[in-house]
């Protein structure tokens, strides 16, 4: 408690700077995830997708980032095992923030696009088991998550085929597809609106003092009717829009047209995708932060829960931006450019599917890692047109990238702890 009193404000201001370094790597690497088919479909320049972007990563961060920064913070560490000394869940969160902010900037410089989840969750784990006790990780809240990375790129890769394959059977394999795509692409696009105004409505506006309730009852049912008329609303705008889009005559490809068309729905799910990518992984830099700020306000009180203060989702919402500004182009690079080749048609239904998931995700408090759920998108489509269409390289190298970043984070964090407590201690 000494230690606390007397270093507080030195370690609320290394929590916030850790904080915004460890948001800056979510926007150099993780952020590649919402806007790399975009760009890899060419639906999008890179500087129109990093605009895009920052305008929707900031919203969906500060608007709806509260429900998985909770589960990142109160979930893997049991707070009774630190009551004695709250010092030590400070020096952990310090050194988990750095460690993993330390690993996004290596992995950004060399383009490879890694889980944030996994770094800051690695060293959360890596700092826990050696600097408290293997017996304060909560071992199956860990395993959970684990498991939700297997369970994530799945279920994206189905939803990615799923929706690609109803986009061939009603638009691509027909006798009009140019015609067959003004039909039934704003029913697609009345599926973007609706997801990301119910993730927003369920959990979002809490946070800026809004909550709507039209009295019918639960969270959820009240949710649902303003999302439809909000889905409606963005398929009657598209719907307006795609009327001004002219067939173009003697096209070599009989699909341009029809692509051209897509092109634009790509523009509605890159936001969507920003939106919810934003809502998701804000908790990764925010999370330990908000762990060290309610730890020192409270004058070394570890608790399991606190509430989440709008300043710590501006330090996110803010650093996501910095970092998609400065060097966010190179990961996405290879997410859209090397996996597989992606037409707008391809790169939608990737988009759509990875953002369905993520906002899946991000409604029932489950920290998924973007990275796993876009590449598992983007392998779905590719898939859809055959193993042979996948550059099994490239995704042999982003694997392996994956595979050490958890143990890189959790190495980096033990040794950045026992530098802390060296220091402090």
């Amino acid at each position: 408690m000494e230690i606390i009193a007397e270093y507080g404000t030195i370690f609320l201001i290394l929590a916030c700077l850790f904080g915004f370094f460890m948001a800056w790597g979510v926007g150099a690497n993780d952020v590649a995830n919402a806007m790399g088919t975009s760009v890899g479909a060419r639906a999008l320049t890179i500087k129109q997708a990093i605009l895009v972007a920052m305008v929707f990563e900031f919203l969906g961060a500060y608007l709806a980032g509260g429900e998985v920064t909770s589960t990142i913070r109160k979930g893997i560490i049991d707070a009774e095992a630190l009551d004695a000394s709250p010092e030590l869940m400070v020096y952990g969160m310090l050194s988990a923030l750095l460690a993993a902010g330390t690993w996004l900037l290596i992995a950004s410089l060399k383009g490879w696009p890694v889980s944030t989840t996994h770094s800051i969750i690695g060293a959360i784990v890596g700092f826990a088991a050696v600097g408290i006790g293997v017996e304060a990780v909560h071992w199956g809240k860990v395993g959970t998550i684990a498991a939700s990375w297997i369970v994530s790129p799945l279920l994206a890769g189905t939803i990615s085929y799923a929706l690609f394959m109803s986009v061939k059977v009603l638009i691509l394999d027909t006798e009009d597809p140019f015609h067959r795509a003004k039909k039934y692409i704003p029913v697609y696009m009345w599926m973007v609106g609706f997801m990301i105004s119910m993730v927003t409505l369920l959990k979002g506006l809490k946070h800026v003092g809004l909550d709507m309730d039209l009295g019918l009852g639960s969270k959820f049912a009240n949710a649902l009717p303003l999302s439809a008329l909000i889905g409606l609303v963005v398929a009657i705008i598209g719907a307006q829009l795609l009327r001004r889009v002219k067939e173009l005559p003697n096209q070599d490809n009989r699909f341009a047209n029809v692509e051209r068309v897509f092109g634009i729905l790509m523009i509605f799910t890159a936001c969507a995708m920003a939106f919810a990518h934003g809502s998701n992984d804000v908790a990764n830099a925010v999370g330990p932060l908000a762990a060290v700020a309610s730890t020192i306000l409270s004058g070394g009180m570890v608790t399991a829960q606190s509430i989440m203060p709008w300043w710590i989702l501006l330090i996110g919402a803010l650093g996501i931006v910095v970092g998609l500004a400065t060097y966010g182009w190179k990961v996405i690079m290879t997410v859209g450019r090397k996996i597989t080749e992606l037409t707008p048609s391809r790169g939608f239904a990737a988009e759509l599917g990875a953002a369905s998931t993520v906002v899946l995700a991000s409604g029932t408090g489950l920290p998924i890692s973007t990275t796993h759920t876009l590449v598992g998108a983007v392998l779905g489509v590719g898939f859809a047109r055959g193993i042979a269409a996948l550059n099994l390289r490239t995704i042999g190298t982003i694997f392996m990238s994956w595979i050490i970043t958890l143990p890189a984070g959790a190495g980096l964090a033990i040794t950045f702890f026992f530098i802390f407590k060296g220091i402090f201690g």
